[in-house]
């Protein structure tokens, strides 16, 4: 490898990231990882523990690595950590930890300038915008919200239910992550789930075989952006029938969305005024690009690009968004096909350059660790089965 050749820099080391970087080898180009936290797993050890994952382990994976062990079985968030650190530790790309990108510039004769909370100013061939979206968790403001004196929190700071043994609480949300919390809370708090429509389930298992076989075979996990969007119009839970039997028998209670805060609780539809202790929202996350901001490529939040490729700069390329060319997207299942693509288009933007040819390859030693100083973590992946 040539150490003077521009590497192609991969912002976030968790899912998105390690898939980038293995899509990059395969493209002969050179890539170096920049993650914000201790070590390249993405945000997983953040999410409740509770959390396994929708998919089963058979189609759950990274190019190149399985899981080991019952590959019918729906891994645990500890799992995935563990597996990620290990394609990580195969990988034989440099990955700078405890490093994080705060602004993107373009440089003079093309490229970019990547600048790092550790003084670093890298130049980059292209840039991979692969930092997900856990660290831009999404949380609405309701009339009378500040004036509210109980907890009010976004799922993405929800551990375990034990800390609401007892309490009045009500989780806010109609997808997985919603239902999920809001089932797992009810052996342990009064509970009721608002959603502002009914929710609407998916059958986790169809003629015996796992939804995810279906979705493979059929090529659903496939289908384009365009056609998804008008298909799945609204959030859907998975459910072997025991999130729909505890909705309908009434012991998680179900409620139209509230409308508004009181001091100590919350105001439903129908004027009931309600004591509450805690407010838990699941209301999803939107991309964490703020590290973009110099090049104004991102319009109210949303990134400029079509199928993960940048529409108003050359070189900048984007992995892990919701529905980016498929269902599964921003899933351990489907980024690795979405890294393959947009490397492509990333090879054939720098291929006039210099580039290092090779294949993705594991290396037994490891990956190359920086030795930059602790900071906060920050969250760089998003979740998916």
């Amino acid at each position: 490898m040539n150490d003077q050749v521009d590497p192609v820099i991969i912002v976030g080391g968790g899912q998105s990231g390690l898939a980038a970087a293995r899509a990059a080898l395969d493209a002969g180009l050179r890539p170096v990882v920049l993650h914000s936290g201790a070590e390249p797993v993405g945000s997983w050890p953040d999410y409740y523990d509770s959390l396994t994952l929708f998919s089963p382990a058979r189609y759950s994976t990274l190019p190149g690595m399985p899981f080991d062990g019952d590959l019918d079985r729906h891994p645990h968030r500890d799992e995935v950590v563990d597996y990620l650190r290990r394609y990580a530790d195969a990988l034989d790309v440099e990955i700078r930890t405890r490093t994080r990108a705060v602004a993107v510039g373009t440089r003079a004769g093309g490229g970019y300038l990547v600048r790092t909370d550790t003084g670093d100013e890298l130049p980059a061939a292209g840039v991979v915008a692969a930092a997900g979206s856990f660290g831009n968790p999404y949380l609405p403001t309701l009339p009378g919200q500040s004036e509210y004196g109980g907890e009010l929190r976004h799922v993405a700071d929800y551990r375990h239910p034990d800390a609401y043994d007892g309490k009045r609480v009500v989780v806010v949300g109609a997808g997985n992550s919603a239902v999920q919390v809001a089932y797992e809370l009810t052996a342990h708090a009064r509970v009721t789930l608002a959603t502002r429509e009914p929710v609407r389930f998916l059958p986790q298992r169809i003629r015996g075989r796992d939804l995810h076989h279906w979705l493979r075979v059929t090529g659903g996990d496939r289908l384009p952006r365009a056609i998804i969007t008008r298909l799945v119009r609204h959030a859907t839970v998975l459910d072997t029938g025991r999130y729909r039997d505890a909705i309908t028998s009434g012991r998680l209670p179900r409620r139209d969305m509230f409308t508004a805060f009181t001091p100590d609780g919350v105001l439903w539809r129908d004027g009931t005024v309600e004591p509450v202790d805690a407010v838990i929202f699941a209301t999803g996350y939107r991309p964490d690009l703020d590290y973009l901001a110099p090049l104004a490529t991102v319009d109210r939040g949303v990134p400029q690009q079509v199928g993960g490729i940048s529409t108003t700069h050359p070189g900048l390329v984007y992995l892990g968004l919701e529905f980016q060319r498929s269902f599964a997207s921003n899933t351990l299942r489907g980024v690795g096909r979405d890294a393959v693509h947009v490397m492509a288009a990333l090879s054939a933007r720098v291929g006039g350059r210099p580039r290092f040819f090779g294949q993705a390859r594991y290396a037994a030693p490891g990956v190359q660790r920086s030795a930059s100083p602790p900071q906060v973590d920050g969250a760089t992946d998003g979740a998916g089965g």
